[in-house]
C-alpha cells in the first residue's frame, strides 16, 4: 500500500483502504493534474487485485462490421460512410456466413457485431444476420449491437426496446456490446453527436436489456474535447445503473484517434491520459467487476502496463477490426494467443483465456480449435 501520497489524495486513500465508495468530488481529486499518476494507478492496482489477484483475461474473438453506410454522422467516426461513398460496403450473406466459419475454424468463441445505421436495410436484414450466423455457427456467442443501434432498430420496427432485444435473443443475440456511449453529458455529447440517442436512451436500453437477462459491457469515450467532470459524471451513470441491474459486466475507456474524422485538430491522448482513464475507472466502478485495457485502442505497451493501473482483461485476437483502424490506429491487425499470452505475463500477471461471459476456457491440445467452459474465472463474477 501507499507508504506516502499526495496530501489531496490522502481522504481517497483512506476509502480505499477501507471499501468504501468514491463520490464525484473524490473523482475529480483523481483528474487532479497535482496528484501523481503513479499513486492513482497504485490505488487502482489495489483494487483489482483485490477481485482479481494475478490473473488477467483475454479472448478468441473476431469483429464484423456488416455495413459502414450510416445514416448518423457523428463527428468522432472515421468508419461511417454515405450511400454513395467509393469506401461505402454492404456484405452479402455468403461474406457474412465466410466470416463467422472463419471465426469458428480459428477458435473463437465470440464474434463482436456493430456496424453502420444503414437507412434502406430494413429491420428485418439486421434480425436475419443473427439468424444466419446463429444457425450455421451455433457455438459462437453473439455478442451484437450497441445501445444506438437497438434505438435505431427501434424506430425501423417501431416497437419498444424490450420488444426489439425479444426479438434479437430469439435470432440468436448471446449480450450486448458497450458502444455508443461516448461521453453522456449534453455539453460533449450535443456536439459530438447530437442526433442519435441520447444518454437517457443509451442508458434504459441496457437496463431493459439487463432485465431480459442479458450481460453488457460498457464504455466511455475520451479525448474528445471533455473535462475531468464530463467523465466523472459518465461513470457515475454507469455505476448508479449497475447498482439498480447488477447486468454490466464489463467497463472499456475507449482512447479517441483524432485522424480523418472532423475532430482531427483535436491531439490524441497520451499514454498517461490512456493510464489515469484506466485508473479512474477502476476507482470509480466498484461495482462493475472488470476493466478493460482495449489493446487496438491503446496500443500495446501501454495496454500491457494498464494491468498495472486496474485493468484485468485485455481484449482477445480481435480479427477484422475497422472503426479504430480508419481512424489512424497503428496497432497490429490481429494478435495471436502466444502474443496475448506473453503480453500479459511479461506484466508479472497470469493469463486466463475466458467466454464472452467470464467463465474459463479449456481447449484440448490436439485440437485446439475445440473447446468447453471449466468454470467462473473469478469470485467477483461468480457473486
Amino acid at each position: 500500500m501507499l507508504r506516502t501520497c499526495h496530501p489531496k489524495l490522502r481522504p481517497v486513500l483512506e476509502k480505499v483502504e477501507s471499501g468504501e465508495r468514491l463520490g464525484f468530488d473524490e473523482g475529480l481529486v483523481l483528474y487532479d493534474p497535482e496528484v501523481p499518476l503513479n499513486e492513482v494507478g497504485q490505488l487502482a492496482d489495489l483494487v483489482r487485485q483485490r477481485l482479481h489477484g494475478n490473473l488477467a483475461y483475454y479472448n478468441l474473438n473476431t469483429h464484423l462490421n456488416p455495413t459502414n453506410i450510416c445514416v448518423y454522422r457523428c463527428a468522432f467516426c472515421a468508419f461511417r460512410a454515405d450511400l454513395r461513398d467509393t469506401k461505402g460496403y454492404t456484405m452479402s450473406d455468403a461474406q457474412v456466413l465466410e466470416r463467422g466459419r472463419e471465426a469458428v475454424e480459428t477458435g473463437c468463441t465470440e464474434i463482436h457485431i456493430v456496424g453502420g445505421m444503414h437507412h434502406q436495410k430494413g429491420y428485418d436484414w439486421y434480425l436475419h444476420l443473427l439468424r444466419l450466423l446463429h444457425e450455421a455457427c451455433p457455438g459462437l456467442h453473439l455478442k451484437a449491437w450497441t445501445a444506438v443501434e437497438i434505438d435505431w432498430f427501434q424506430f425501423l420496427a417501431k416497437k419498444t426496446a424490450r420488444e426489439v432485444l425479444t426479438d434479437l435473443i430469439a435470432a440468436g443475440l448471446g449480450s450486448l456490446t458497450g458502444g455508443g456511449a461516448e461521453i453522456f453529458h449534453p455539453e460533449i455529447r450535443h456536439r459530438i453527436c447530437e442526433h442519435k440517442a441520447d444518454a437517457t436512451r443509451w442508458l434504459d436500453i441496457h437496463r431493459t436489456a439487463h432485465r431480459l437477462g442479458l450481460r453488457t459491457n460498457c464504455t466511455m469515450l475520451y479525448g474528445v474535447g471533455e473535462r475531468a467532470f464530463h467523465r466523472i459524471d459518465h461513470l457515475i451513470r454507469l455505476r448508479e445503473l449497475q447498482d439498480q441491474t447488477r447486468g454490466f459486466q464489463t467497463f472499456v475507456p475507449l482512447a479517441f484517434h483524432p485522424k480523418n474524422t472532423r475532430l482531427a485538430d483535436l491531439p490524441q491522448p497520451s499514454s498517461l491520459t490512456d493510464l489515469r482513464n484506466v485508473a479512474v475507472s477502476r476507482l470509480m466502478l466498484d461495482n462493475i467487476d472488470h476493466i478493460k485495457a482495449y489493446w487496438v485502442m491503446l496500443g500495446l505497451g501501454t495496454a500491457q502496463l494498464a494491468l498495472a493501473y486496474g485493468a484485468d482483461d485485455l481484449d482477445g485476437t480481435v480479427r477484422h477490426e475497422s472503426i479504430c483502424h480508419d481512424a489512424g490506429g497503428t496497432s497490429p491487425e490481429i494478435l495471436s494467443v502466444e502474443q496475448i499470452q506473453q503480453q500479459i505475463r511479461e506484466a508479472g500477471c497470469e493469463p486466463v483465456e475466458r467466454d464472452t461471459l467470464y467463465r474459463r476456457v479449456v481447449r484440448d491440445p490436439d485440437q485446439p480449435r475445440e473447446w468447453r467452459v471449466a468454470e467462473t474465472v473469478s469470485a467477483a463474477t461468480a457473486s
